[in-house]
C-alpha cells in the first residue's frame, strides 16, 4: 500500500504541477487579454497629450504678440518674424488648437475692417425670428439694395471662413489682400457697385452638451450579493476603469458640444437661396454680378436649379474661382448650361499663365487658367481679370439692348410708313 503510494506521488506531483502551470496559463491569457484591451483604448498620439499645456489663449492679435503691418501681413510685434504654427516642438494637437483660436480673432478682425474700412452693415438672418433662435448675417454696403444700376455679391467657399474671407490660411501666413475680399469690395465699390458679402458657413449655433449620464456597467457572473451591493460595487469598478483609460485617452478632455440649426442657413446652398430670396431679388439694381469661390460656385448653381428663371432675368455675369460645381451631379437643365455657357467663366487652378483658355471638363461654362496651382489663391490671382470680364460682359449687355431698342424703333417706324401709304 505504503509502495504504491509511494509509486504515485511523483505522479500526483507533477499534476499538481501541470494543473497548477494551466491555472497560472490561464490567468496569463487573462492578463494578456486584458493588457490588448487596454493597448486597443491607448493612441499613442492620444498618450502624448498627457504632457501638453493647457488649451488657454489670448483673446487678442496682441495678446499672441502679433499685428498687421503697413501691407497687410501679420508679424510678431518683436521679432517682425511672420506666423510660425509650431510654437511648440512635438505637440501638434496644441499647435492646432492655438492656430484655431488665432483663427477666430482673425475672423472678428475682418469683421472690423468691413464695418470700419469698407463701411458696411451687418444683417442678421432670418429677418423674422424669436429672440431665442440662433442667427447667422450678412453684410451690405449702403446701396446695396438701393444701387439702380450694379450690384455684386461675393460667396466664399466651405470650411472655417466666414464672411469678407477667401482663406484664412492666405490671411495669416500671406496678407489680407490675398485672403479677404476686401480688395473685390473696394474695387467694386469704386466701380459705382452696391455689394452684398455673404456668410454660408455661419450655418448654426454651438452649445455645450448637458452631462452624459454614466454608461452601464458591462454584465459580469451572477453573484450570490445583494443587487443594491452588487450595483454599487459595479459602478465604483466601472468608473475606476474609465477613469484610468480616460488618464491615457484623453487628459485635456474637450468640451463635448451640440449643433443648433440656423433656420433656412442651415447650409451654404439653403443660405444662398435665402439671400437671393430676401436680398438679391429685391435690389433695385439692373445688373447683378456673382463671385463665386470653390464650394460657392456649387450653391450657386444650386441656386440656379430652384431660381433659374429669376437668375437668368436679373444677373447679367457670373465669376468663378476653382468652383466645385457639377453639372451632371447637380442635375442641372439644358437651359442652365446653356445660359452658363454665356455668361460665366471659372478661373481654375492652373501652372499656364492667366486667363489662358483651358479645355472644358463638362458642358458648363469656359475655364481659364488663374495662373496659379494654389486653390485657396485662384481668386486673388483673377482679381483683375474677373473685373474685366465683368465690364465686358455689362457692354455686351448694354449693345444687345441697344440693338433690340433700335431694331424695335425701326420696325415700328416702317411699319407707321407702310400705314400712311395705304391710308
Amino acid at each position: 500500500m505504503i509502495s504504491h503510494l509511494c509509486a504515485a506521488t511523483p505522479v500526483l506531483y507533477i499534476l499538481w504541477i501541470a494543473m497548477a502551470q494551466i491555472a497560472a496559463g490561464q490567468e496569463d491569457r487573462e492578463k494578456t487579454t486584458a493588457l490588448k484591451d487596454l493597448l486597443s483604448r491607448i493612441d499613442l498620439d492620444e498618450l502624448m497629450k498627457k504632457d501638453e499645456p493647457p488649451f488657454t489663449f489670448p483673446k487678442t492679435l496682441e495678446g499672441f504678440e502679433y499685428a498687421f503691418n503697413e501691407y497687410g501681413q501679420l508679424r510678431h510685434l518683436k521679432t517682425g518674424e511672420p506666423f510660425v504654427f509650431n510654437a511648440r516642438e512635438d505637440l501638434h494637437r496644441w499647435n492646432q488648437k492655438r492656430y484655431e483660436a488665432l483663427g477666430e480673432i482673425i475672423t472678428q478682425y475682418v469683421y472690423e475692417l468691413l464695418e470700419k474700412k469698407c463701411n458696411m452693415t451687418k444683417q442678421i438672418l432670418p429677418g423674422e425670428r424669436t429672440d431665442d433662435e440662433p442667427t447667422s448675417f450678412i453684410y451690405l454696403s449702403p446701396d446695396a439694395l438701393s444701387n439702380p444700376s450694379k450690384l455684386l455679391v461675393l460667396i466664399q467657399g466651405s470650411g472655417v471662413v466666414r464672411a469678407g474671407q477667401w482663406a484664412r490660411r492666405l490671411i495669416i501666413n500671406q496678407d489680407l489682400d490675398s485672403g479677404t475680399q476686401i480688395p473685390f469690395i473696394t474695387r467694386a465699390m469704386e466701380e459705382g457697385y452696391g455689394v452684398m458679402v455673404l456668410n454660408p458657413n455661419e450655418n448654426y449655433l454651438e452649445v455645450e452638451k448637458s452631462a452624459m449620464s454614466s454608461p452601464l456597467p458591462s454584465p459580469t457572473e451572477p453573484s450570490d450579493e445583494p443587487a443594491e451591493k452588487r450595483d454599487r460595487k459595479d459602478d465604483k469598478e466601472g468608473k475606476k476603469k474609465r477613469e484610468f483609460y480616460e488618464k491615457y485617452r484623453n487628459p485635456q478632455k474637450e468640451t463635448e458640444t451640440e449643433r443648433i440649426p440656423i433656420r433656412e442657413n442651415s447650409s451654404s446652398e439653403e443660405h444662398v437661396l435665402y439671400v437671393w430670396d430676401h436680398f438679391v431679388s429685391q435690389a433695385k439694381a439692373k445688373n447683378v454680378f456673382i463671385m463665386a469661390h470653390s464650394y460657392g460656385g456649387l450653391s450657386f448653381v444650386e441656386l440656379m436649379n430652384q431660381r433659374e428663371t429669376e437668375v437668368k432675368e436679373k444677373v447679367c455675369a457670373v465669376a468663378l474661382s476653382d468652383s466645385a460645381h457639377n453639372i451632371w451631379l447637380q442635375e442641372t437643365s439644358k437651359g442652365t448650361q446653356d445660359w452658363m455657357q454665356q455668361h460665366c467663366c471659372n478661373w481654375v487652378s492652373s501652372p499656364e499663365p492667366v486667363d489662358t483658355l483651358l479645355d472644358p471638363m463638362l458642358r458648363d461654362c469656359p475655364r481659364v487658367s488663374a495662373g496659379t496651382e494654389r486653390h485657396e489663391l485662384t481668386s486673388w490671382m483673377s482679381f483683375d481679370s474677373i473685373f474685366r470680364f465683368f465690364n465686358k460682359s455689362l457692354e455686351t449687355k448694354e449693345d444687345e439692348e441697344a440693338e433690340e431698342t433700335s431694331n424695335t424703333v425701326t420696325t415700328r417706324s416702317s411699319s407707321l410708313k407702310y400705314k400712311h401709304q395705304d391710308l
